[in-house]
């Protein structure tokens, strides 16, 4: 009986990172076929595999009448294994196994996104891309967040998955941006830097500390980035004040309350009218916090509300007009 084994490696890995049971396969004494050289053929011929790189249109012919391993490209091969299949139908006499010799793990294709920019940004690449730098980019990463927030309000899953497409290529871009200069960084670094601290700041889970509640919890977040940041010396320190009023106020707000300090808004005393309407503006932060309210995101909500009731009283003139 003749046997035909399709191998399917992930190209995102490393090309001589191969199952036992691949490997086995490979060495036996079936002949080994592919479509096309790549590094995957180079490091097979150096462990010893005879390869022989085989004309696709040929290959129907070739694999039923010898039988033999194809090792499928990036794509899998999709159309000549469904013709393959055809012609199998036909030939009862062979086997056809499928086999994967290596597969993606979660997040492989990130990889991918990565290689796409390097070549947007790498000469023959977008012009447009190519002239783009740290400050020219920073307006579209928050325009990228605000429209993520819009698709999680919509409730609309594709919607959601496109919106977080584009917020991912922003970090990746300003990586890249940072591997170009001297002394700088590159995407591996950032998340290197980001594993780390996801491991330091959860020593509960990857260490020996021990937690009862939310609060213990809570509480040993805040030693933790008091002993990254020692030069913190106020619980406002840190706090980023080019976001909006709302979220900066809240944020304030949350964390004087993590630090146990004790400084009611009233302290706070206007000193003109545009600070009256402010403060009046912090006490109502100041009740959204006591009541686990987002004020940015309530008043977001509401505005977005007004507009959409705006637009049914301006489609009811146009009615009555």
């Amino acid at each position: 009986m003749t046997e035909v084994i399709w191998l399917i490696t992930s190209p995102r890995l490393p090309a001589g990172l191969l199952t036992a049971a691949a490997w086995d396969v490979l060495r036996s004494d079936r002949p080994v076929f592919a479509g096309r050289e790549d590094d995957r053929l180079r490091v097979l011929r150096d462990a010893g595999v005879v390869v022989t790189v085989l004309p696709v249109e040929e290959a129907p012919d070739r694999l039923l009448t010898e039988g033999g391993v194809w090792l499928a490209g990036p794509d899998g091969d999709q159309e000549l294994a469904h013709r393959l299949s055809r012609d199998l139908a036909n030939e009862p006499s062979t086997r056809y196994e499928l086999l994967y010799g290596s597969w993606d793990p979660p997040g492989a294709r990130l990889l991918d996104v990565v290689a796409v920019i390097d070549h947007l940004r790498s000469p023959g690449g977008c012009p447009w891309d190519a002239a783009q730098t740290h400050e020219s980019l920073a307006p579209y990463l928050l325009e990228e967040a605000y429209e993520t927030v819009d698709a999680i309000a919509s409730g609309d899953t594709d919607h959601l998955r496109e919106e977080l497409g584009d917020l991912l290529i922003q970090p990746l871009l300003h990586a890249r941006f940072a591997a170009e200069d001297d002394p700088g960084f590159d995407i591996d670094d950032v998340a290197g830097d980001v594993v780390e601290k996801l491991i330091r700041r959860h020593p509960h889970v990857f260490g020996d500390e021990r937690v009862d509640d939310v609060a213990q919890l809570g509480e040993l977040w805040e030693a933790t980035k008091r002993a990254e940041k020692p030069e913190r010396r106020y619980a406002t320190d840190g706090v980023a004040t080019g976001q909006s009023a709302l979220s900066l106020a809240a944020k304030y707000l949350s964390r004087v309350e993590r630090a146990g300090v004790e400084v009611p808004v009233e302290r706070v005393v206007p000193a003109d009218a545009d600070r009256t309407i402010g403060h009046e503006l912090l006490r109502l932060v100041a009740k959204a916090h006591a009541d686990g309210v987002d004020p940015e995101l309530a008043l977001r909500r509401v505005a977005l509300d007004y507009a959409a009731e705006v637009r049914r009283v301006q489609d009811g003139e146009r009615e009555d007009g």
